[in-house]
């Protein structure tokens, strides 16, 4: 029988409890999704840190569980099968924790798919552009003389933005009543055009109405608040 103390990312991050979900991350908006779902789920988790200013991520240790060096990932003692379940992409954990648990997820196949279809717009699109607005508003991108990158980036989340606003109308959450990973993939990326990366004006983020008002209702869940607040060991 396969146990936790047989992936090698336990001897960096030792589990102190290993019949929980070992979570290796940081409060960054891919790393507060996964919080958030386990915090809804009220799957037992424990939470240990993935520092980047050591680069824990670049360790032997940390590539053996995500060979692509990127956070969030979980080891997951009890998976399927019984079986240790090492898993990294937050929108694969996310699905994987929603089928677990039979939460957060349509139990129509229909419904399924559109929220998988969401998940995935965000893992595509919405993530990644607005990590590019990030780069080029306020990291080193910021001092480009050449300013047609973040023009470039800035006006596809204007883009998107709309496509999300659109979506929203008339609706409390992206699948309608219901609030699903379709949702938890997705605020904490508006939470961080807002905030950290202080680019909430460039994209108009105000002017979105829809998009305001429901970013503002998933943040004020208490998961969320908690997956935000979460300051893992280690």
């Amino acid at each position: 029988m396969i146990s936790l103390t047989d992936f090698p990312i336990t001897k960096k991050w030792p589990a102190q409890f290993p019949d929980r979900i070992q979570l290796y991350s940081l409060p960054t908006p891919n790393g507060i999704k996964v919080s958030a779902m386990l915090e809804e789920t009220g799957l037992s988790y424990e939470a240990h840190k993935v520092d980047f200013g050591t680069s824990d991520q670049l360790t032997p240790e940390f590539l053996s569980l995500n060979p692509n060096n990127k956070i969030p990932a979980i080891l997951d003692p009890n998976g399927p099968g019984g079986a240790p379940l090492p898993l990294w992409e937050s929108g694969a954990i996310l699905i994987y924790l929603a089928e677990k648990t039979a939460k957060f997820i349509p139990a129509d196949a229909a419904g399924k798919y559109e929220a998988i279809q969401w998940v995935m717009w965000q893992m595509g699109s919405l993530g990644p552009m607005s990590g590019q607005v990030g780069f080029f508003n306020k990291f080193a991108g910021k001092d480009y003389e050449d300013r047609r990158p973040f023009e470039r980036y800035r006006d596809e989340v204007k883009r998107l933005l709309g496509v999300l606003d659109q979506r929203l109308e008339g609706r409390d959450f992206i699948m309608g009543d219901d609030y699903t990973i379709a949702d938890i993939t997705s605020w904490p990326w508006i939470r961080n055009l807002n905030g950290f990366y202080e680019a909430g004006e460039h994209v108009e983020l105000e002017s979105r109405k829809n998009v305001m008002r429901w970013a503002e209702t998933c943040m004020a869940r208490p998961a969320s608040q908690a997956a935000i607040n979460i300051r893992p060991s280690g």
